[in-house]
Parts: structure tokens; C-alpha cells; sequence
């Protein structure tokens, strides 16, 4: 009863009536509860895109290009990762929803040790975000949702400062899943968080001993630094061949993809300068 109080304050004091009806007009099939078969619980969605919604526009300011490429339907958003925690994702995210037309909710892919930290899994899944497997993804897909995928994994998300802006090895698998679906796939360039939560090292080594994937070591603090954020939202790809085409032939895929995004980083980066925390994002 207080979780379900909060959530009401928080989505009347937060959206305006267009923002809660872009959020109930993102989401579809709902069943007769009211949730959707993925779990998206509407109101607890709403309530977390209040706060969302202030950071994307107050703290990191975002700044979007090349939204109108967004095709309906299935679709498989591919970005660049950074940041130590999601924070690019959210942001997408919440760009899909208060700027897209229609609306869209995007179903990040997260990475499957996640769901094992307390009350996340749930969390998650009421916000439309799914263990990152096969499975889940194809399902998905074949249902005409939008999904997110980082290809860069926990090597894009906890590499150090040192590293920006480099490109780390993507995995394949989202190709295939393109190809099995005929899913457009739309890279998209995220500029800014890579200087939000910089961090100078990864403990590595410590890390794989407890059992998780990176240790950042993180100077300013763990509260993300106020950096403006762009997004560039590149020209749609469909690929048209045999899902069950060589590996090489994968790799000449993704290397396009990765191309698309790392020209958008470029673009993005030479736009905006040196200018991370004040003045206009471009």
C-alpha cells in the first residue's frame, strides 16, 4: 500500500498529462490486470519515468538527432556502452518514449548476473527489461517489440576513462537474431555518459574473484557527474540473408553496424567539442 501511495505521488507530481499519456500509449499488449505477458506493470513504469524524465532533461540534458528514423514494428536498437552503470540505456529509453512518434518502450537486454541482486529481477521486469538470452529476445521480436541491445557487453559498460569512446568487440549474436526475425537493426551513437562515472581502473582481477565483472575505481565519486548527453540516432539496417549464413559473412555485418555507430560517435564528438558540461549540445 505505501509502494502503491508513492507511486501515485511521484506520477502526479512528476508527468505532465502528455507524458502519462505517451507512457500508456507505448505500451501494448496489456492482459486483463493489466500488466503485459513481460510483466510491465503501467503504473510503476510511469512512476520511474518521473524521475527518468528529470534527469534527462534537467541533469543530463539530453540532446537527440535522427529520431525520425525510428521504423514501427520490430526492432533492434544496437549502441555503444559506457558509464559503469546503465545510465545510457535509461536514457534511450526515455528518449523513445517522450520523443519518438509513436512512443515506443524499449526492452533492454540486461546482462544475466543482474537479476540475482535483491528485488532487481522484479524491478526489472516491471519496467519491461529482460534477462539477456536468446530466448527472451527472439520472443520479443517475433511480437513486434523494440529491443535494446549493448553488443559491447560489460567490456563497453566498465571500461575505464582511458578507453572512451573506443569501440570494445561485439558479440555476434544479435545479428543472427536480426536475420532469424527480419528485424531492422538501428545503431545508435551515445555521446556524454562516457565522462559521467569516469573510472581510472576496473580491479579486474579483484573483481573475477568475487565473482562480478568490474571493481570501477571511480575519483569523483559514485554520484554520475551532470554531463550533457547526445544521442544520434543513425539509418535503420535490414539485412536481407540466411540466418544460417557463415561467420564470416556475420562479421562483415556487425563490422557495418559498428561502423554506422562509430561514425556517429565521431560526428557527435566533433560537434560538441570539448563542451561536457556546459554550454548547447549540438
Amino acid at each position: 500500500m505505501i509502494f502503491k501511495k508513492l507511486k501515485t505521488r511521484l506520477i502526479e507530481a512528476g508527468l505532465s498529462e502528455e507524458e502519462k499519456a505517451r507512457a500508456s500509449q507505448a505500451l501494448q499488449h496489456l492482459n486483463s490486470v493489466g500488466f503485459d505477458p513481460w510483466g510491465v506493470d503501467p503504473e510503476t513504469l510511469k512512476a520511474s519515468l518521473a524521475s527518468t524524465i528529470w534527469l534527462y532533461k534537467n541533469y543530463f540534458r539530453v540532446i537527440t538527432h535522427g529520431l525520425k528514423n525510428l521504423p514501427q514494428g520490430r526492432l533492434l536498437i544496437i549502441a555503444n556502452h559506457s558509464g559503469q552503470v546503465p545510465i545510457d540505456g535509461m536514457l534511450i529509453g526515455t528518449s523513445l518514449i517522450l520523443e519518438a512518434n509513436p512512443p515506443r518502450l524499449v526492452r533492454a537486454m540486461v546482462e544475466k548476473w543482474a537479476p540475482g541482486l535483491p528485488f532487481v529481477s522484479t524491478f526489472f521486469s516491471r519496467l519491461g527489461q529482460v534477462t539477456g538470452d536468446h530466448h527472451n529476445c527472439r520472443s520479443l521480436l517475433e511480437n513486434d517489440e523494440c529491443v535494446m541491445v549493448f553488443p559491447e557487453g560489460v567490456a563497453g559498460s566498465g571500461k575505464t576513462i582511458f578507453k572512451r569512446y573506443e569501440l570494445q568487440k561485439f558479440g555476434t549474436g544479435f545479428i543472427r537474431l536480426a536475420l532469424e526475425t527480419k528485424t531492422p537493426i538501428l545503431p545508435v551513437a551515445v555521446i556524454g555518459c562516457e565522462e559521467s562515472l569516469p573510472s581510472i581502473s576496473d580491479l579486474n582481477p579483484f573483481a573475477k574473484r568475487v565473482g562480478i565483472p568490474y571493481i570501477p575505481i571511480i575519483p569523483t565519486g559514485l554520484i554520475p557527474l551532470p554531463t550533457k548527453v547526445t544521442l544520434r540516432f543513425a539509418d535503420p539496417i535490414l539485412f536481407d540473408a540466411d540466418p544460417d549464413c557463415s561467420d564470416f559473412e556475420v562479421e562483415k555485418m556487425v563490422e557495418q553496424v559498428k561502423n554506422s555507430i562509430r561514425l556517429e560517435i565521431e560526428l557527435g564528438l566533433k560537434a560538441r567539442g570539448e563542451r561536457i558540461f556546459t554550454g548547447a549540445a549540438v
